[in-house]
């Protein structure tokens, strides 16, 4: 049996980003792409990274994840499910993440205290919110 499970850290697009200590804030279904609106943590060396003011913490930075051609989502469960993606996407609070992870082909899962959320699409684009700006994309 092959394993094609690759943990967040593993995935070029997340590299130098802290996923563990960010915030999701919103899910949003935009025509066929799945958009993760995010408070983003970066590490010291993420090309975006400024060093926090003397009352933060951490440099967090607004992002957010897309997932072009998003075919199904699905809530704590390991198969899709017959509901509309529409209505899957809208029940989604925010919170915190726990963890991300491709679990196949197309196939990603993010976990954290809005639950376990299956989403069956294309490979992930993350963009940092540039201030006064559109979001930029990291490559």
């Amino acid at each position: 049996m092959n394993d094609d499970t690759t943990d967040w850290t593993g995935l070029r697009e997340f590299k130098s980003v802290l996923l563990t200590q960010s915030f999701v804030l919103s899910w949003v279904l935009n025509s066929d792409s799945l958009l993760l609106d995010l408070d983003l943590c970066l590490s010291p060396e993420h090309p975006f990274y400024e060093k926090p003011r003397p009352s933060e913490k951490k440099c967090i930075r607004p992002a957010v994840i897309e997932f072009p051609s998003c075919s199904s989502v699905s809530v704590n469960t390991a198969s899709r499910n017959t509901a509309r993606i529409g209505d899957v996407v809208q029940s989604l609070g925010a919170g915190a993440i726990d963890g991300f992870r491709r679990t196949g082909e197309g196939i990603y899962e993010v976990n954290g205290s809005f639950g376990t959320i299956q989403i069956f699409a294309e490979r992930p684009i993350l963009r940092i919110k540039a201030a006064g700006q559109d979001s930029q994309p990291v490559t």
